[in-house]
């Protein structure tokens, strides 16, 4: 079953990053870094990405085309993961290995296949 987990940033974490050491961060990086060869290893890493701030996106609607950003929200989706694992108990486990979680800015979901339905 493939999960998506994703990793939500708001000001409040981003004042916390930015109040870290070069070394402290270097450290949280190193976090990502081990995650995702621990999930490469074991096969169900599909994807990971960071992804860059909120105004540097662009929003799709019918034919329109705005700059950044664009909800009114305090928080911003940051990066993700696409799973292929065994259960939501196993994607949570994972989940629970992102530095974020602790602030409760991660979401797990189950990703829905789409190729059952008919056309």
């Amino acid at each position: 079953m493939k999960y998506m987990i994703m990793i939500y940033g708001n000001p409040a974490s981003q004042r916390v990053w930015e109040s870290l050491s070069d070394q402290e961060r270097s450290q949280g990086l190193q976090v990502y870094a081990g995650l995702d060869e621990d999930l490469a290893a074991s096969g169900e890493m599909i994807v990971s990405a960071a992804l860059a701030a909120p105004g540097q996106g662009r929003r799709v609607a019918s034919t329109i085309t705005s700059d950044g950003p664009f909800a009114e929200a305090k928080e911003h989706l940051a990066g993700f993961y696409l799973l292929d694992c065994v259960s939501m108990d196993r994607a949570v486990e994972i989940a629970s290995r992102i530095p974020q979680a602790s602030m409760g800015l991660v979401e797990v979901r189950p990703a829905v296949d789409l190729s059952s339905f008919e056309r």
